[in-house]
């Protein structure tokens, strides 16, 4: 067989994997390519594929660089069947139903989907459990738990007809987790193709409860705003898990207001009240006091009307809104309006993509374009790299090497330096071929 990257070779977005032959064609994954004008381009290019022709498409998670361009393939005439955990697929609706959403209302971007070929493609969705075996001619397939966010998996592909099996990483999550359960490993793989996003990277040790509390406390004490751009998915659930302990014990003000402003964050947070089976230990056993995420003093923010109520109002807040690395959404228009101000805090608490708003703010930039308006920002920036939903290089190693019998490794999901840097790390006590694809690059498997 052979696999062709469609996307994430280089990048940490527009994760896509196809597997072909004469006889079948599998697609795994197909993400929205996320950043500056140049990378998001890219979803507009032909996918160099007969979309009629994929025999089956599996989907490791709902995150929009993993599923944003499936529905281009529901547009192209594909009518097979899309594997997902059932967790997976109600946080693919939400969040591919925003996509459309999105590009329907924004002048500026085309619009690759609508509305109805976004609720063509969820009828496609097939749900499947952990540890499941998947059947389709000449190929069993199996999902493994990837510890990321709510549904997310690792997947093996076993080819029957040649007696080779591939695993696919998709994206590890940074275990344990509060919210959701370990990585589970796999056993053996020929060919492994692995994420790299965190490849040169080891986690700090620090306590994310103690500097997010900080950070709290010191706008309580200046009257100021915690800004916190969040990704919708996972992000969001983990810090309101967090806020509502906070509140409970006594580490921030009761009386300190909390503004949700994502409305997919709200629809997502819902979703991960469903699948109380796939909570991590901590979070199951708050279950048992009631809902985990809510809170007095949380405050859901119904549109945008009343999220510019919000960005105007005085006196200490906690502002949490989208998007993750402020690409767009009510992020954006609290920044335009907060970030001039010394008394504003922003927190960022999950990955930065090359070229985006939120990448330049944590390099340091004084001043930042949004919306084509040149920003200063004398705000404070602060980082909290332990928080990240990825897998840095040492869970990145020890997964890999309860992989047996790996013969070739491929490099996904990561720009180059960490590319690399995991590559050598990996050649410290493993000998396999490593390989680092560029973008709809072709390899044998």
């Amino acid at each position: 067989m052979d696999i062709t990257f469609l996307g994430a070779a280089g990048m940490v977005t527009g994760s896509s994997y196809l597997l072909s032959s004469d006889k079948v064609k599998l697609l795994v994954d197909l993400g929205m390519f996320q950043g500056d004008y140049e990378t998001e381009s890219l979803n507009q290019r032909p996918l160099p594929l007969s979309a009629p022709e994929l025999s089956a498409v599996f989907l490791t998670h709902a995150h929009l660089d993993h599923c944003g361009r499936l529905p281009i393939l529901y547009k192209n005439g594909f009518r097979g069947n899309i594997y997902a955990t059932a967790a997976t697929r109600e946080i693919a609706e939400a969040v591919l139903l925003d996509a459309a959403h999105i590009m329907a209302g924004d002048d500026d971007k085309p619009v690759l989907y609508t509305k109805e070929q976004v609720l063509g493609t969820l009828n496609l969705f097939k749900p499947v459990s952990y540890d499941e075996v998947i059947s389709i001619p000449g190929f069993e397939i199996i999902y493994k738990d990837a510890g990321h966010i709510l549904g997310s998996a690792s997947i093996i592909i076993k080819n029957l007809d040649e007696n080779k099996t591939y695993a696919f990483s998709g994206d590890l999550g940074n275990s344990p987790e509060d919210l959701v359960k370990p990585i589970e490993f796999i056993d053996s793989a020929d060919t492994v193709v692995m994420e790299s996003t965190y490849g040169d990277t080891i986690h700090p040790n620090d306590n994310p409860d103690q500097l997010i509390q900080s950070e709290i406390n010191t706008v309580e004490q200046t009257n100021g705003t915690l800004l916190i751009p969040s990704f919708s998915v996972e992000r969001t659930q983990v810090l309101l898990h967090k806020l509502k302990h906070f509140k409970g014990d006594g580490r921030m003000k009761k009386g300190t207001p909390v503004y949700l402003d994502s409305p997919m964050g709200e629809t997502v947070t819902e979703i991960y009240k469903k699948f109380p089976d796939l909570y991590g230990e901590e979070l199951r056993g708050d279950t048992k006091a009631g809902d985990p995420f809510m809170f007095s003093g949380l405050q859901i923010v119904s549109d945008r009307r009343e999220s510019q109520r919000v960005s105007a109002l005085n006196g200490p807040r906690i502002i949490i809104a989208g998007s993750g690395m402020m690409t767009g959404g009510r992020i954006l228009e609290h920044a335009l309006r907060l970030l001039p101000r010394d008394n504003t805090r922003l927190l960022i608490v999950g990955f930065q993509a090359e070229h985006t708003v939120g990448r330049a703010l944590e390099e340091g930039a004084k001043e930042v374009q949004i919306y084509g308006q040149k920003v200063n920002v004398k705000a404070n920036v602060t980082s909290i790299h332990s928080m990240s939903a990825h897998a840095d290089q040492p869970i990145l190693t020890d997964w890999l090497n309860h992989i047996k019998n790996v013969s070739k490794v491929f490099l996904v999901h990561g720009e180059d330096g960490p590319r690399e840097a995991l590559k050598n790390k990996i050649l410290e006590s493993k000998s396999v071929e490593i390989l680092l694809p560029k973008l709809e690059e072709t390899y044998k498997m």
